[in-house]
């Protein structure tokens, strides 16, 4: 699955799929017939997948490429879509040129109908603009900046998985609640790309906003492994909270040497996928996290998830691994809705504000205007290591944000601050 080495679901064996009982969980999901319009029979639909599967968001990207496959495996078991057999071709996306170029490949040469995927948001971007070039859906699963759905966004791109600011007021209003917030100093560590940037933006916002003052923020390289650099500046900024707006390996690197450095200053934490807090564990990691999802979450249909990917890859899903399997599942929603793989009717119908079931407690819709999926989200704190019990157990998902009874864009930008002009 390395440099470029591509996964199709071809090799996937249908032992496999019903050892893991995926055509009964695929056939329900999606609410269609297994054989419906089996009279279109020309061929594989195929989905060009393309995700970092080395640098320093590889490991999240493992998970993105199992959660696809198994949604992939699930679908093809229930009689596939529109009559036809999903096939996915997993690419190392690996920077944003390559990213781009891969892209452009599997227009061309493989014949995608639609590009899903990515964790790094300059990679995204890239894809969306060779996606609008080309007037072809891309549906982005990872990249959370903000610009994606702003200045950057495009009528072809639509966004799964939650943006910064959506990160940043998860995190925020759970910290401020913790008296981490008003009144409080901050010291910010934030990755130096894009989406470092626009997450260091959204957390200033709410800080200042709530009371407290950013004193510092020390911008990151993607490939740093050694922070006692970073920990000597705290320490001399003397802050009362960190902001740690870091990503991928990185936050996992910072956090344990964090707790070898021994600081006794709280962690405000504004991104951290579960990986790479499984990663840090339970001795080292601290504070309260946002997240869009996690295993713990007890729905029926996370559940049923869960149980088909431990079945098929003997451990825990992770985020990524559960955005790509939603992803895939509502783009079968839309194609078999539209009874079409084109693009503009495909894109329609995402604008139509359609519901999606996504595996939580509401329902998930994609905003019309900038394209990004209205969902629940989470934060999550560290249960005592002595009460953990197994290597992934000792996260403590907290309650869904929004509300059940609020509106699911209250914690979004709203249009009236976006940029995004389609």
């Amino acid at each position: 699955m390395k440099n470029g080495k591509r996964i199709t679901d071809a090799t996937l064996s249908r032992r496999a799929v019903l050892k893991s009982g995926a055509a009964l969980i695929g056939s329900t999901a999606l609410g269609f017939s297994p054989w419906a319009w089996s009279a279109d029979s020309s061929g594989p639909i195929k989905i060009g997948h393309l995700t970092p599967l080395t640098g320093f968001l590889g490991a999240l990207g493992g998970y993105a490429v199992k959660g696809i496959q198994l949604q992939a495996e699930q679908i093809n078991a229930a009689g596939g879509v529109l009559g036809r057999k999903i096939e996915v071709i997993s690419e190392d996306s690996v920077n944003p040129q390559v990213a781009s170029t891969k892209a452009q490949r599997l227009i061309e040469r493989d014949k995608a109908v639609v590009l899903l995927g990515e964790i790094s948001s300059a990679s995204a971007l890239a894809i969306s603009q060779v996606a609008a070039r080309n007037k072809i859906l891309f549906l982005n699963t990872g990249a959370r900046s903000d610009s994606l759905r702003g200045k950057d966004c495009n009528r072809y791109t639509f966004h799964a998985d939650i943006p910064v600011t959506v990160l940043a007021n998860a995190a925020g209003l759970a910290l401020d609640r913790a008296g981490l917030i008003k009144g409080k100093k901050l010291y910010g560590l934030t990755a130096d790309y894009l989406f470092g940037h626009d997450l260091a933006k959204a957390v200033e916002k709410f800080v200042g906003s709530h009371g407290g003052k950013m004193i510092g923020n020390a911008l990151v390289a993607t490939d740093v492994t050694d922070f006692s650099p970073y920990l000597l500046k705290i320490r001399q900024a003397n802050p009362d909270v960190i902001a740690c707006n870091l990503a991928g390996n990185q936050v996992t690197n910072f956090i344990k040497q964090y707790a070898e450095f021994g600081l006794k200053i709280p962690l405000a934490g504004f991104n951290l996928n579960i990986a790479d807090a499984w990663a840090a564990g339970p001795g080292n990691l601290s504070g309260i996290w946002p997240t869009v999802w996690q295993y713990k979450l007890k729905t029926p249909g996370s559940a049923a998830f869960v149980k088909a990917f431990e079945a098929k890859y003997h451990t825990q899903p992770e985020n990524h691994a559960w955005v790509e399997y939603v992803s895939l599942k509502i783009l079968a929603q839309a194609m078999t809705a539209t009874k079409s793989t084109d693009t503009d009717k495909l894109i329609a119908y995402l604008e139509s504000e359609a519901k999606f079931d996504i595996l939580k407690a509401r329902e998930a819709y994609f905003r019309s205007w900038d394209h990004q999926l209205m969902q629940e989200a989470y934060t999550y704190t560290v249960m005592p290591p002595d009460q953990a019990k197994g290597p992934h157990d000792f996260l403590v998902l907290g309650d869904a944000v929004p509300g059940a009874n609020q509106p699911l864009e209250i914690l979004a930008p709203p249009r009236s601050e976006s940029l995004c002009h389609m």
